[in-house]
């Protein structure tokens, strides 16, 4: 299933252009990328977080996640419990929206601290929030991301040092998923965790359409979400990018 994060293409489109334009364009799901132009962040109130749950649930879109930039790695714990404590506001905005999980990021590997460290470090803090989360039936999607972290064996050693069951991966479609031209092998990987996908620019070198036959052999049922550049005319180019996607995700003899 498709479906779109508000960052890149779509970050200007407030909450009623969202409702209304995604489904129109073949789009069923969206991750709402936090200080994006829909509005929807966790200062609004009880009641405002009611109506959004409202107006998701009356339309055809699905609010699948937020988008945080909570992040993990830093070596101050001050700043750690910072990020702790912000994931669990979004993870409240998660709850009372009906929406499935908040996603984080790691964002690289301090020197301070070395692989080993930040691995544990991360760890640490997905579980904590993995508790929270779990509690209020929401899932955490860890990106696969930053200059070091988004090597899929240090994303792998992260999720297992958080080691819970609300805590999972969302892949990223980076180049550091390829080898010899292929995602299989780090696909493997992380498949155990994967609760989410990420697609960007669909016609890239990346081998989307092996990722889309690895999704399938996989039984993965869930979304694989736009995360492209932006466009001056973001509605051709997610009419276009529908179209792309439909082919790719075709079975081929």
């Amino acid at each position: 299933m498709l479906g779109a994060v508000t960052y890149n293409v779509i970050k200007d489109w407030n909450l009623d252009t969202i409702l209304e334009k995604l489904p129109e364009l073949g789009f069923e799901a969206v991750e709402l990328r936090t200080t994006h132009a829909h509005g929807v962040e966790p200062s609004l109130s009880k009641p405002d977080r009611a109506k959004i749950a409202e107006r998701f649930a009356k339309s055809k879109v699905r609010l699948l996640s937020y988008g945080s930039t909570c992040e993990f790695h830093s070596p101050d714990p001050a700043v750690r419990r910072k990020n702790v404590e912000e994931c669990k506001q979004f993870i409240d905005l998660a709850h009372d929206t009906n929406a499935w999980a908040v996603k984080v990021r790691p964002n690289g590997i301090p020197k301070e601290l070395g692989p080993e460290k930040t691995i544990e470090t991360i760890g640490a803090s997905l579980r904590e929030v993995g508790d929270y989360a779990g509690r209020m039936g929401v899932e955490i999607w860890m990106e696969v991301h930053g200059r070091e972290t988004q090597n899929p064996p240090i994303a792998a050693a992260i999720l297992k040092a958080a080691k819970h069951e609300a805590v999972g991966a969302c892949w990223n479609s980076n180049p550091t998923d390829v080898v010899d031209g292929s995602v299989k092998k780090y696909f493997e990987l992380l498949r155990p965790y994967i609760k989410n996908v990420h697609i960007n620019e669909l016609a890239s070198p990346y081998p989307y359409r092996e990722l889309f036959s690895l999704l399938r052999a996989a039984r993965y049922n869930r979304y694989t979400l736009c995360e492209a550049q932006e466009s001056k005319e973001p509605e051709r180019f997610l009419r276009w990018y529908k179209a792309l996607w439909t082919e790719l995700n075709r079975s081929c003899a």
